[in-house]
């Protein structure tokens, strides 16, 4: 998604939402001048050589689990959407790609980190603290903002983490994109914030966030060069379209 796409749903994100676009600015500032002071980022092209054709994008939706159990994952790219981590951690499988905010579990995300997995770390206005907190502790990291693009500082499109990382997969190459764990229902999966120990009723903030997901994922399915699919665990065990 370029920038011309994206700005218009970005500027109405950030109506609906409450969001300060200065504040955005700022950490997007904030997390350039951190990654060329730690030396660690890594750039597009770098990133783009660890995607291969299929990549599966782990939501922290409450199907994720039983899905962990029951497919196969070997056969492609594994990015998971911040507190998704930890998910794959417990069934003993490392992401290749976090795409996060640094609003999951950080321990987690370390672990990964020091096994292997690629950091897209994201800036916005609400995180500027846990970028200068957290920066220090990761290697290999390439940032992201959901304002204009500095440069070491990408926005490929994606407001959530997990539509971001579906965004991500389409820029850096991905010709199949599987969505696990996007379920966009009644039920927070319990990966999504490191306050919740079990399923939880959405909230108000997060029901509008799953909204903006949807419409984006739309978006990229009917503009992307990507097949985008999603797995949700119905009896026949099929890949299926969520119900609205």
């Amino acid at each position: 998604m370029k920038w011309k796409d994206w700005e218009p749903f970005y500027l109405r994100i950030a109506r609906e939402m409450g969001y300060s676009i200065e504040k955005d600015r700022e950490a997007a500032r904030v997390l350039r001048a951190l990654l060329l002071e730690g030396d660690e980022y890594i750039l597009k092209d770098e990133l783009a050589s660890v995607v291969e054709k299929k990549a599966y994008v782990f939501g922290a939706g409450p199907s994720l689990e039983v899905a962990l159990k029951e497919h196969d994952f070997s056969d492609g790219t594994l990015i998971a959407a911040d507190g998704a981590t930890s998910a794959l951690l417990e069934t003993g499988l490392v992401p290749d790609i976090i795409v996060t905010d640094l609003d999951g579990r950080v321990p987690d995300i370390k672990i990964a980190n020091d096994r292997g997995a690629f950091l897209v770390v994201h800036a916005h206005g609400d995180n500027i603290d846990k970028l200068t907190a957290y920066l220090p502790l990761f290697s290999r990291i390439l940032g992201t903002t959901q304002t204009e693009p500095l440069d070491v500082v990408y926005n490929f499109g994606g407001f959530t983490d997990g539509d971001r990382a579906a965004f991500l997969a389409e820029e850096l190459g991905a010709r199949e994109i599987v969505l696990v764990g996007f379920d966009f229902g009644e039920i927070v999966g319990r990966w999504s914030k490191p306050s919740l120990r079990e399923h939880s009723p959405v909230w108000e903030t997060k029901r509008k966030k799953f909204e903006f997901a949807r419409e984006l994922l739309e978006w990229l399915e009917k503009n992307g060069r990507a097949r985008v699919e999603y797995l949700t665990l119905k009896r026949e065990k099929e890949l299926i379209r969520p119900t609205p």
